[in-house]
């Protein structure tokens, strides 16, 4: 169809079946065909995969009729991060598609990002990502190794959080998380500056180098965690790994790290 491809396989119980059968009672191949036409209708597993804009025009979510990742948290894979490819089968088959930047494994999505180029469109990407995605789910691999999985969510609440950082946590679970995630998309809390009230945030998905993700921070993110937590002055983005700690970290001045935020000093 237009924005979605349904394949059907065989499953590999049902195929030694039909092959068992037709070595103990020699048949002609349209009879053959016939019992696995017949057999098919009865066993066949169908796998549905629709596609969905997304506020970042590099990135489009595909939605298979299944599961993608059984976890809380989805995991953002880039074309760099070569160790973490190895370990997920359906990262594998989607990066051999020319073009693809980055992909976001959600709990019943996949957001790929493709490169910022005019000649890299997703009228000539789409097939190649259904094709990928139908090779992948008929193979009958996770599309990620368990222990990547089960591994602690970016962000997640430790015992050891203080008052606000709880309460920025548990805001950015209940309320802006699951919105960002309609999208495609994904934040997680890196760290909170208590001496200038500024809270860090990691982008990831459709989200990640989304041009409208700085309105989505100013106005909804930060303005949603400054009515309820006093504290919070400002949010800003945490843009890669090289970026995760925060510029009190790297050594930058009160003064500079206030002006980076936008926020006026009295």
């Amino acid at each position: 169809g237009k924005d979605f491809v349904t394949v059907s396989r065989l499953p590999r119980d049902a195929t030694r079946l039909v092959q068992a059968r037709s070595a103990r009672r020699p048949s002609s191949m349209l009879s053959l065909l016939r019992r696995r036409a017949s057999l098919s209708r009865a066993l066949v597993r169908s796998i549905f995969i629709q596609t969905a804009d997304t506020p970042n025009p590099l990135s489009l979510k595909f939605l298979p009729n299944e599961t993608v990742l059984d976890a809380e948290s989805g995991v953002f894979i880039k074309s760099t991060d070569a160790k973490l490819i190895k370990r997920s089968p359906l990262a594998q088959a989607l990066f051999d598609v020319p073009g693809v930047e980055a992909v976001f494994l959600g709990k019943d999505f996949v957001t790929v990002n493709k490169e910022d180029n005019d000649n890299v469109t997703w009228d000539l990407m789409k097939s190649a990502v259904f094709s990928a995605m139908m090779e992948h789910y008929s193979s009958g691999k996770p599309a990620l190794e368990q222990a990547v999985v089960e591994a602690p969510m970016k962000g997640a609440p430790e015992d050891d959080d203080d008052e606000v950082v709880a309460m920025i946590k548990e805001l950015l679970a209940t309320r802006i998380r699951p919105a960002v995630q309609e999208d495609g998309g994904d934040i997680y809390f890196d760290n909170f500056d208590a001496e200038t009230g500024i809270v860090y945030l990691e982008m990831a998905g459709s989200c990640a180098g989304c041009p409208s993700s700085t309105v989505t921070l100013k106005q909804g993110v930060e303005n949603m965690l400054r009515h309820y937590i006093p504290e919070v002055k400002a949010v800003m983005e945490v843009e890669n790994d090289e970026l995760m700690s925060s510029s009190r970290d790297r050594g930058d001045s009160l003064e500079a790290r206030l002006r980076a935020a936008g926020i006026p000093r009295d």
